[in-house]
């Protein structure tokens, strides 16, 4: 049983699960949800995404199998490609249940956020059109917290704009450490067929926009500097390495040091 629940929650991709939901938790304070409101959030953002996961190891199974990818247990067999795919439609149901209490709008939003990322998993990710639901998901996501509120409203364009940004940079980042896995299974979208040097320049123009439409939306001087000089530094950095072909761990960090920044400006920009 410890076995099968483990195959289960490494199959959720619990690294990527528990940022989201660490940073749709932070949007929820920021919005001045009240207590249980963040805590419904949380779980339903935890449960949705872990449905998201799940599903991309069962769709990908045989993919997984033929590049030998040890570290996902369908690919391992220890879960059956059926089962995963169950668990990932009962943890979809389980997230809009959760959802349901925070209102009709959030309600409304978090289905369609799941769609979409499902949406990635079975037929974007391999199209040119494999950053959109990334773009459409963080794009979203302030707005799940604020329509999650009593008084439910949408926020600043400039914070949509950026949270789509910033899904952008995530998804041609993403591709980085599959690129040759992706390439041999026939997995095309478009950070593949940039390759690695073309997604890192991405990923940090993306990211330094993100910081600059963080910046205007801050509005206190100090703050859009801050903004401006970190954010703007960071993806200043990753592109001269990205164009120099540096593919190292350095490039890596840069891209999680640039994103960090981004999600917590994007958290001051919803509490302002």
């Amino acid at each position: 049983m410890l076995r099968r629940i483990r195959a289960v929650w490494l199959s959720t991709h619990p690294g990527p699960t528990v940022a989201v939901t660490v940073i749709t938790v932070l949007l929820g304070v920021a919005s001045g949800l009240e207590w249980w409101r963040i805590l419904l959030l949380g779980a339903a953002m935890l449960t949705g995404q872990a449905s998201v996961g799940i599903s991309n190891d069962a769709i990908d199974a045989e993919r997984d199998k033929a590049t030998g990818r040890t570290d996902k247990p369908v690919a391992r067999g220890e879960l059956n490609p059926r089962t995963a795919l169950i668990i990932a439609l009962v943890s979809a149901a389980l997230a809009l249940v959760l959802t349901a209490p925070l209102g009709p709008a959030a309600l409304t939003l978090h289905t369609l956020m799941i769609a979409i990322a499902w949406g990635y998993n079975a037929i974007f990710k391999s199209t040119l059109a494999s950053p959109l639901p990334y773009l459409a998901f963080f794009g979203l996501l302030p707005a799940l917290a604020t329509l999650a509120a009593d008084e439910p409203g949408w926020p600043s364009l400039w914070v949509i704009a950026a949270g789509g940004l910033l899904g952008v940079a995530a998804s041609f980042a993403n591709v980085l450490p599959d690129l040759d896995d992706d390439r041999r299974t026939g997995i095309r979208g478009l950070g593949q067929r940039l390759g690695g040097r073309g997604s890192a320049i991405v990923a940090f123009l993306t990211l330094g926009a993100a910081s600059a439409a963080l910046a205007v939306e801050l509005g206190v001087w100090w703050l859009s500097a801050l903004a401006l000089l970190a954010g703007l530094g960071i993806a200043v950095a990753g592109l001269m390495l990205a164009i120099r072909g540096r593919m190292g761990r350095v490039l890596f960090r840069l891209v999680i040091a640039g994103a960090l920044v981004d999600v917590v400006l994007l958290v001051i920009a919803t509490a302002l």
